[in-house]
């Protein structure tokens, strides 16, 4: 059996952050989630987290993300607790049995990528090795324990931390990654035999390496091409430069997937977003969460798009659009905001400076401008004035507003909701509409027009 387990009971104090490390964001995942995914990509059938005080937040992304084969098991926490790495690996020690294939990884390093450990497990077992340690090289490799290799070059005799290198080693950029293969029984035995004799009194896991040594247990070393893939997260500074990699990641697969994104350097999208071909993406846009964009859409500079559904050939001009849905052929903005819960039909044209919340606009209807549609349904081949406002809020409660099918709303007028609009009826300009109207009818709610001669001219004597 292969089992995972995650360190990812550290605090993060360096974040100076209330959230915990591992529950910070890159593209809209939480790091300890890519993690958590690349393990069970890789064929972990047991994956153990180790947590802290973070577990509440933890236990939240695993029931939202519905990852199965997940276990938390809390780290101690206090003054007598001796903590680091071998400590926390500790935790887990029951879990553990004997012939398991054991990977050790960080809650902190989301660039690692399931092929990549998919292939180093690969190496791990192709070896023969009783312990294999992921490692890359580095151009400036100071603060990290160096790999000293046996003269064979495919055996690791040790790993020398900065503090204790000479000279020589030091030059070596060949570094420790902190994530690890092991056999079950060996690794049992190594944490059994861990000291925390050290200025920190914590246990570390690279102490096991020595301990394989002494016992004569193959050591080997897997050595990655791409070393942005380790990448720790320790610092705010860090991780926007972790993001700044993923971002790039994704952007370049979408693009790959026949997606041209006119300027990836300003454009941002998450990790779970869909892109159909032959769509453009111009600068500044954002696209987040778990948003599907169709085929042959633009996406104009300066939107941003969250949780939503957007059919084919849809353009969106400089608009904010948050859960909602809009079906094939439909125009959007430019300066639309499309609220939670709206429905947006095929063939619709939704203009600039309309608002839209809780509402399905029918197809080829249109709002071109200037209007408020919220708690509504208006039918097909409906058409909302400038100025028309949806008034759906007494103050206390909120109400729905029915417009059916052909009906024609004209500029400025006020609907107030509850209320409906019958099949092909006409609401004329400037209107405030409080009872239904009925089918085929035109409907004026306004006082009648007063003009005064001369008023002007008397109200300045």
């Amino acid at each position: 059996m292969i089992m995972s387990i995650i360190l990812a009971a550290g605090e993060g104090t360096r974040m100076k952050s209330k959230t915990p490390k591992v529950v910070h964001r890159i593209c809209g995942k939480p790091l300890i989630s890519y993690i958590i995914e690349a393990s069970q990509n890789t064929g972990s059938d047991k994956n153990i987290i180790i947590v802290g005080k973070n577990k509440g937040k933890i236990i939240e992304i695993i029931e939202d993300n519905s990852y199965k084969s997940v276990k938390l098991i809390e780290q101690p926490i206090g003054e007598e607790v001796p903590y680091g790495t071998g400590y926390a690996v500790m935790q887990a020690q029951n879990e553990i049995n004997d012939e398991d294939t054991v990977m050790i990884l960080n809650g902190d390093t989301p660039l690692i990528k399931d092929n990549t450990l998919k292939q180093f497990l690969s190496y791990h077992k192709q070896e023969k090795n009783d312990v294999t340690i992921l490692t890359a090289e580095i151009d400036n490799p100071t603060g990290y324990g160096r790999i000293i290799r046996c003269d064979d070059k495919h055996t690791v005799a040790a790993i020398v931390e900065e503090k204790d290198a000479n000279v020589d080693q030091k030059k070596i950029k060949e570094i420790n990654s902190g994530i690890y293969c092991f056999k079950g029984n060996y690794l049992k035995k190594a944490l059994n035999n861990l000291s925390n004799d050290n200025a920190q009194n914590e246990y570390y896991l690279t102490d096991a390496i020595k301990i394989f040594k002494k016992i004569g247990c193959k050591i080997g070393a897997y050595n990655i091409n791409d070393n942005t893939e380790i990448m720790g997260v320790n610092t705010r500074v860090q991780l926007a430069e972790v993001e700044s990699v993923m971002r790039k990641r994704i952007n370049e697969e979408i693009m790959l997937s026949g997606v041209t994104i006119v300027d990836p350097m300003s454009t941002y999208i998450d990790n779970d977003v869909r892109i159909g071909r032959d769509t453009i993406v111009y600068p500044g846009v954002s696209i987040q969460g778990n948003t599907v964009i169709g085929e042959e859409c633009i996406i104009g500079n300066n939107c941003r798009i969250v949780d939503s559904k957007i059919g084919d050939n849809v353009k969106v001009q400089i608009s904010t659009i948050v859960e909602s849905e809009i079906n094939d052929n439909t125009t959007i903005g430019p300066y639309a905001y499309l609220r939670p819960k709206s429905k947006v039909g095929s063939n619709v044209k939704i203009g600039d400076f309309v608002e839209i919340k809780n509402a399905s606009i029918g197809d080829f209807s249109k709002a071109s401008h200037l209007a408020y549609i919220g708690d509504a349904e208006v039918g097909e081949r409906v058409n909302i004035g400038c100025g028309v406002v949806f008034v759906n809020y007494d103050g206390k409660n909120k109400y729905k507003s029915i417009v059916k099918d052909d009906a024609f709303v004209g500029s400025n007028c006020n609907l107030v909701a509850p209320v409906i609009i019958e099949e092909k009826a006409f609401l004329a300009a400037g209107s405030t509409i409080t009872d239904d109207v009925e089918a085929y009818a035109l409907s004026i709610a306004r006082a009648r027009q007063v003009n005064k001669s001369g008023w002007v001219k008397a109200k300045k004597k």
